[in-house]
């Protein structure tokens, strides 16, 4: 049997249209070769399949992508496509959640590119994260679609095997699947749906029970990402089968389970106003999350409102992680007075501050300053995994409140079993929904309206599928 080829690379992160900071070249990580082999981690081999790695290029999320980087990125992801002649398939890992000033569909574009290039027998599957969104463009153009099914995500290697195998079996068992799919009118957050907690727990353990069905290959809910302000962004579900029809019914039946369970929505812990967060605050070790600037949902990463009620309230034992500020990491060097906020134009505060120590390490510039201790980044960052503290030789045990820069709550902090309290922060990926600017979202969507009469209309990208 003659060697089958395919080609493997996309492109990753979310983009918050209310954020100041552009994302360019210089915030994209290039996976490339065996580590992008690796990264799959999927046996094509065994599939009589040759694997070629092209890139992936990943950030951390932030603000819109500049337009020239996306199109100089896509054409030579083309390229590089192009060069490898005619393919059997390409694996697409891409996020979902783009947004560029004046390309209303960036990963439809990406696509459909892609489709254009290898043309119409080449299998094309593609992994999600889940709070990317469809489009009849990018559904019209694929053959097979595979999403995370955690939030928090820990199941993104399982994904890209997901997507691998049916891209593998449609390419050896010479058969093209279908993707169809529906929008379904919710938009809220990542921390209002995660998969550790009720409605979403159950919802998403039905897609297993869905997957069993006789047509169908693989079920997604994706939620969808509130913080971009665009046509696109609604929650969908997405399924890949061997009949439409089967498919149709499957997705239909996803869309309604979570639009009927949307009043169910809610964060997974305690929220409220940063004097709400510091009132919470108990004897036993406890974490805040700073939501409004999370960077790994779009933040900028570099606000200070927190932080100046910790300093107004001499709130003792206390560790901030962190606030991105490379003026602050750079005038530490030279001396102990510094200031800090909003240094990458995300707004609120700025505070001259005093540190009586500091040290660095990582790019990073530790500070102690007034009984607390705030790890000031020089480039945009998030403390998500335990060692981000130990490789800075801090230990959680010496603190009694830990501050981070996030909504939900990684796998690691988790583990802790601290209590949690999620602060309502301003700033680019605020959680006060109703209150962030709303000009292009489609009319009709939860939570920005609610209404009653919706009913599920499922699409293969091209017609609408009974």
């Amino acid at each position: 049997m003659a060697i089958k080829n395919i080609a493997i690379g996309g492109i990753s992160t979310e983009c918050s249209s209310y954020s100041p900071l552009y994302q360019n070249i210089d915030d994209f990580k290039s996976i490339q070769g065996q580590s992008l082999l690796d990264l799959v981690d999927f046996p094509f081999n065994e599939f009589n399949i040759k694997a070629h790695p092209l890139f992936f290029n990943k950030s951390v999320p932030g603000g819109p992508i500049e337009k020239q980087y996306f199109i100089q990125v896509k054409d030579e992801f083309i390229r590089e496509i192009d060069a490898l002649g005619k393919l059997d398939g390409v694996l697409l890992l891409m996020h979902g959640a783009m947004y560029v000033d004046g390309v209303e569909d960036p990963e439809g574009e990406w696509v459909a590119s892609v489709r254009d290039t290898v043309g119409h027998e080449c299998i094309i599957s593609v992994s999600y994260d889940l709070h990317g969104q469809m489009t009849d463009k990018i559904v019209n153009n694929i053959d097979a679609f595979a999403a995370f099914k955690t939030a928090p995500h820990i199941d993104v290697k399982d994904t890209y095997r997901r997507s691998a195998l049916m891209l593998a079996n449609a390419i050896n068992e010479n058969y093209k699947p279908h993707v169809v799919w529906s929008a379904i009118p919710v938009l809220v957050s990542g921390e209002m749906s995660s998969t550790i907690v009720e409605p979403c727990k159950s919802i998403y353990k039905d897609l297993d029970l869905h997957n069993q069905q006789e047509d169908i290959l693989d079920c997604n809910l994706l939620v969808g990402y509130v913080w971009a302000d665009t046509k696109r962004a609604t929650a969908s579900s997405v399924v890949t089968c061997t009949n439409q029809i089967s498919g149709s019914q499957v997705c239909h039946k996803i869309a309604k389970s979570y639009w009927n369970n949307r009043l169910l929505l809610k964060s997974d812990m305690a929220t409220g106003s940063i004097e709400d967060a510091l009132g919470w605050v108990s004897e036993d070790f406890s974490i805040i999350t700073d939501s409004g600037d999370n960077p790994t949902a779009g933040g900028v990463g570099d606000r200070a409102d927190v932080l100046k009620a910790i300093l107004d309230q001499n709130l003792n034992n206390s560790l901030f992680a962190g606030i991105a500020s490379k003026s602050a990491y750079e005038s530490l060097k030279e001396s102990n007075e510094f200031t800090l906020g909003g240094n990458y134009g995300g707004g609120g505060p700025s505070l001259k501050l005093k540190a009586d120590h500091v040290y660095f390490k990582n790019q990073c510039a530790v500070v102690s300053l007034s009984g607390a201790v705030i790890i000031i980044t020089k480039l945009r960052r998030p403390f998500h995994y335990l060692r981000d503290f130990a490789d800075l030789n801090l230990d959680l045990k010496d603190f009694k409140t830990l501050f981070v820069k996030s909504g939900y709550l990684s796998p690691d902090l988790q583990s802790l079993s601290a209590p949690t309290f999620m602060a309502l922060t301003s700033g680019a990926v605020n959680q006060d929904l109703k209150g962030i600017e709303n000009n292009h979202r489609m009319q009709n969507i939860y939570p920005f309206q609610d209404f009653k009469d919706y009913s599920p209309v499922v699409s293969n990208g091209e017609h609408l599928v009974n």
